[in-house]
């Protein structure tokens, strides 16, 4: 399909899921929607998942048409949202995200969810700019960073708003290595081979207890929590 935005292909044992929308990659519904089509072919088909970005964009974030549209549509694309990263945090295969450029917002919290991030050298910003641009973090966004950043740097990522290079990104724990953006789909590839020969019952089992209980408490309180949540607004002057 000439709008399709997710492209699947299978290497070996590693589903490779190609993210392209000719754009920013944006996180819309529509590609939430191809996204999980793709990771429930995956738990079929494959070993170990691996997500790319298009050059110089891994995902810029929610879909600003839809999140400055109104409250109620900026707040069911976030609950969609939400739904879709604790699926993917939850994703029993190991996944690697190969980040090839810009990751802000939904887009670095997409490599929250991922178990291994390696990101491509350049002069890309990554981080949760939410504050920055006058929305407030919903709780989901919280806790994922909760338990993937690094303690020392956690208030600076999230209360205010901080973008990092992608070398400080790796210190700050929103990716795991930084390498030359020639070789970042190489070996993000690798990587994903590697964690294909693990044993996936004992890998997924403990995916499941190391994060479910975080899961259930961000899926529990959603509804309370978007209730006050709301599209970005201007800086004060």
């Amino acid at each position: 399909m000439a709008d399709q935005k997710v492209s699947y292909t299978l290497d070996g044992k590693v589903a490779v899921l190609r993210i392209d929308d000719g754009k920013a990659n944006a996180v819309s519904a529509e590609l939430m929607d191809e996204l999980l089509a793709a990771l429930e072919r995956a738990e079929r088909e494959a070993r170990a998942v691996l997500m790319i970005g298009r050059q110089g964009r891994f995902s810029a974030g929610f879909d600003l048409t839809v999140m400055m549209a109104s409250p109620d549509s900026a707040r069911d694309l976030v609950k969609t949202g939400a739904h879709f990263l604790m699926s993917l945090y939850l994703h029993p295969l190991p996944v690697v995200v190969a980040c090839t450029g810009h990751a802000l917002a939904a887009g670095a919290l997409m490599l929250l969810t991922a178990d291994v991030r390696i990101a491509a050298e350049g002069p890309f910003k990554i981080g949760l700019n939410e504050v920055a641009i006058g929305m407030r973090l919903p709780v989901f966004a919280i806790e994922l960073a909760r338990e993937r950043l690094s303690r020392r740097h956690f208030v600076a990522a999230t209360t205010f708003g901080r973008v990092y290079s992608p070398a400080e990104a790796a210190d700050v724990g929103f990716v795991d290595r930084v390498v030359a953006a020639e070789r970042c789909v190489e070996d993000a590839l690798a990587t994903a081979r590697k964690l294909a020969e693990l044993p996936s019952g004992a890998l997924a089992e403990t995916k499941h207890l190391s994060r479910q209980s975080m899961v259930d408490f961000v899926l529990d309180t959603l509804d309370e929590d978007l209730a006050t949540i709301g599209p970005p607004t201007p800086a004060a002057s």
